[in-house]
């Protein structure tokens, strides 16, 4: 094991496993909620900064959050663990419920409300898909009814 790996390895046994999990690699990290739902992040880089209690991924980030059906690529992430706050950014790709999705330079995602702030690289604009589903509830509008006018001619009794 590389000197670099060793540190890693001491500090993941150190921090209590409901902040931080890492593997023998270094490359992949879980965080867990208040909730005990597992947040994961891959990179190239992880660091914990035990004083602060950020994690910081670098290169190649990947993120996997099941319990709200997001995923997430970046060059960069952190996970503010105090906040309850995850910042992202460089070429930042976000897909939410398998449908919805957010692209941009820079993505922060507020884990307790459940919302997106993203921001796009300069000159550009963020891009964001959302597939709206049909409504089967809504009922197209029914044609009004009128009475059939009589032809000409016929007999027919006035109501009045």
């Amino acid at each position: 094991m590389l000197k670099s790996q060793m540190h890693r390895l001491g500090l993941a046994i150190m921090l209590p496993v409901t902040i931080i999990t890492v593997t023998l690699t270094g490359k992949l990290s879980t965080a867990q909620s208040s909730g005990n739902r597992p947040l994961t992040i891959r990179a190239d880089i992880q660091e914990y900064d035990a004083k602060t209690q950020v994690i910081t991924a670098r290169g190649n980030v990947q993120m996997l959050y099941p319990a709200r059906q997001i995923q997430a690529t970046a060059t960069q992430a952190q996970y503010f663990s105090k906040e309850r706050r995850i910042d992202f950014s460089g070429n930042v790709y976000i897909l939410q419920q398998g449908n919805n999705s957010i692209r941009a330079e820079k993505v922060t995602y507020l884990i307790d409300e459940g919302r997106f702030i993203a921001l796009p690289q300069s000159n550009r604009q963020v891009e964001s898909i959302y597939m709206i589903g049909d409504d089967d509830s809504i009922q197209p509008t029914s044609r009004p009814t009128t009475k059939p006018t009589p032809k000409r001619g016929s007999k027919t009794r006035s109501p009045l």
